[in-house]
């Protein structure tokens, strides 16, 4: 059979007019009765539907949010000087999509993939559906494997698994962005694709976020969603369905991902600011009635998906902001309802020097030890339970309560403890420092080391643990000879401190 041959470009598009042919084309057009404040008003469009996509003749674009008789109300996506009365609109016949890919690693764009870091566009012909089903039932697997998030506190005693919802919630400058930038830092070398969602920020807020990210070498496998305060309201509120967008598309192809949204306090304001101008009836603090399907809808996209379906996972960390520590405002009570458990920041906390000033007792992993890794689990063991314990025990010591040797040590053991969960911002701990550090309190390695040095000693431990090679794999005996040489010689030679109990090696 002879090879065909390939037409010219003149030649494709000679044939192409020879083959065309005229024939009638029917096209709904609307025109615009008012605009402002982000939303516009448009009459004519009688076959309009909720989320269809409108452009205008000025070159700006809407999407369909409100429907009545007489008109339909959309939210602007893109605004023109030239937008006003008048102004001739259509529907496109598409949806809302992003370009998603693995260019889109280390770029920062807006919520319909428009390049704002300087460079060009991102280079892909794939598009993600900022509003897509969440995965059926059938399609997901257990919550099973850890995400490590860097930070000692949560990685002992609220573990967050790959695929689950876990919530930061918190007072307003108690620390819960640089958390959740650790944890992104701390996913470097370990095969996990983040996108970072910035939603209402102002524009030095996220310029530091990045500048963060780049400066920890953090950037080259995250991508960045920003619409910032200055922003249009409909991309306020498309912000966190384009960073699900981005990461979906990875997930399905079978990777981790991470996606950190900042914040849904926010993002559900600039929801209820869309609809009251929109005219939706209020309701309780006076967001709209469907706010909590908002909310669910997107992290119901967050999941693990079964080996048949490529088995990634797309884990969630949204952010919620609390006023004066009240966990039962609308927003807050609705987040924690979706979630698989939330990390509490705690105002007093931060007061006191404990950073990060996360409440042990207000906090819940509800995966918990099923996402941990064995030698971690068994370590951890009843740290939680005796950690809450000595807190409630330390307020009896403010009066000044004489109280028996056994409660004292327990005491002591507490305050250790306290100060060896304390940790700086951009310095996440690694599994396997988690797992030493454990061993090594779990064997009162640190009792006879005064109080001022154990934060040194600590740090002395994780130094010799990076060099060690160490895996979370390796018997316990190797990683208490480890402890031991380290904290061994750091420890004075005087009779040691008091302890609760004795080392697990001599109990057991």
């Amino acid at each position: 059979m002879p090879e065909k041959k390939e037409l010219s470009p003149l030649e494709q598009k000679a044939n192409w007019v020879e083959q065309y042919r005229f024939a009638p084309e029917v096209a709904e057009f609307g025109r615009v009765t008012s605009v402002g404040d982000g939303i516009a008003w448009i009459d004519g469009l009688s076959s309009a539907a909720i989320d269809d996509l409108l452009e205008l003749e000025d070159g700006s674009q809407a999407l369909v949010y409100s429907l009545s008789q007489e008109s339909v109300g959309v939210m602007l996506l893109v605004e023109t000087s030239g937008l006003t009365a008048g102004t001739l609109a259509h529907r496109t016949g598409r949806r809302l999509s992003i370009p998603v890919g693995d260019s889109l690693l280390g770029r920062v764009v807006d919520p319909v993939g428009n390049p704002l870091d300087g460079k060009p566009a991102p280079a892909t012909d794939r598009v993600g559906l900022l509003e897509a089903p969440a995965p059926a039932i059938i399609d997901r697997e257990y919550v099973d494997q850890p995400l490590y998030t860097g930070n000692k506190i949560v990685d002992a005693m609220i573990p967050i698994g790959k695929g689950q919802r876990e919530l930061v919630i918190g007072d307003n400058g108690l620390g819960k962005t640089s958390f959740c930038l650790d944890m992104v830092v701390s996913q470097k070398g370990r095969d996990v694709l983040c996108v970072y969602v910035l939603i209402g920020q102002k524009r030095s807020s996220i310029v530091q976020v990045v500048e963060t990210l780049r400066a920890q070498g953090a950037l080259e496998y995250t991508a960045v969603v920003v619409a910032e305060a200055t922003a249009l309201p409909g991309l306020q509120y498309l912000a966190p369905f384009a960073g699900c967008a981005l990461a979906e598309e990875w997930m399905r192809s079978g990777r981790e991902t991470l996606v950190i949204y900042d914040d849904l306090s926010q993002h559900a304001q600039t929801y209820r600011e869309l609809s009251l101008l929109l005219r939706r009836p209020p309701g309780r603090e006076a967001y709209p009635g469907d706010i909590f399907y908002l909310h669910s809808r997107l992290l119901e996209r967050s999941t693990r998906l079964a080996a048949a379906q490529g088995g990634g996972s797309l884990t969630a960390i949204p952010i919620v902001e609390t006023q004066q520590g009240e966990l039962a405002a609308y927003i807050p009570t609705n987040l924690i309802s979706i979630t698989d458990g939330q990390v509490f920041f705690e105002q007093s906390l931060f007061a006191a020097g404990m950073l990060p000033a996360i409440d042990v007792t207000r906090s819940v992993s509800r995966i918990g030890g099923a996402a941990q890794h064995p030698a971690l689990r068994k370590e951890a063991g009843r740290m939680k339970l005796d950690y809450l314990q000595f807190l409630e025990l330390e307020v009896f010591t403010r009066f000044g309560t004489k109280l028996e040797a056994s409660l004292e040590k327990r005491i002591h053991r507490g305050r250790l403890l306290r100060d060896l969960l304390k940790q700086e911002k951009l310095a996440p701990v690694s599994p396997e420092q988690e797992l030493g550090w454990l061993v090594a309190f779990n064997e009162n390695l640190f009792d006879p080391i005064p109080g001022d040095r154990v934060r040194s000693a600590q740090e002395a431990l994780f130094v010799r643990i990076r060099q060690s090679g160490l895996t979370l794999e390796e018997p316990r005996e190797r990683w208490l000879a480890l402890a031991k040489e380290v904290l061994g010689p750091l420890a004075p030679s005087a009779a040691p401190g008091p302890s609760e109990r004795q080392p697990a090696s001599a109990a057991a």
